[in-house]
């Protein structure tokens, strides 16, 4: 491979790779603006530790009525975060994202182990 050919393969691999850092850091910084709530940091630490939650009892731990509830989970809903069930009249939600239940693990780790 020729010099100048070298040079143009490195700047199109330079290219893709920072082509590629922008697309995680978007997607890094939706999921952080998703969690930048305290009341829905509460709900994904519920779903963590109890696992499939009904909304009455996740609105119960975060501490807001259920149509505030509901609004919190459909935003979460929408951006694949969690995923829900229904039984009856019944909504069960649990975490869909398994990025989401690593993090959420991460920060138990840094904020909460010592409190367990």
């Amino acid at each position: 491979m020729q010099p100048q050919t070298m040079a143009v393969t490195a700047n199109n691999s330079a290219a893709a790779a920072a082509a590629a850092m922008e697309e995680h850091a978007a997607a890094a910084a939706a999921m952080l603006r998703l969690l930048a709530s305290e009341r829905r940091l509460i709900v994904l630490c519920t779903l963590i530790a109890e696992g499939e939650s009904p909304v009455g009892r996740l609105a119960e731990r975060a501490g807001l009525s259920q149509p505030a509830m509901s609004q919190h989970l459909a935003k979460l809903r929408e951006d694949g975060l969690v995923a829900t069930r229904r039984a009856g009249t019944t909504i069960h939600y649990r975490i869909a994202d398994p990025r989401v239940a690593r993090l959420m693990a991460t920060l138990h780790d840094i904020f909460c182990a010592e409190q367990a």
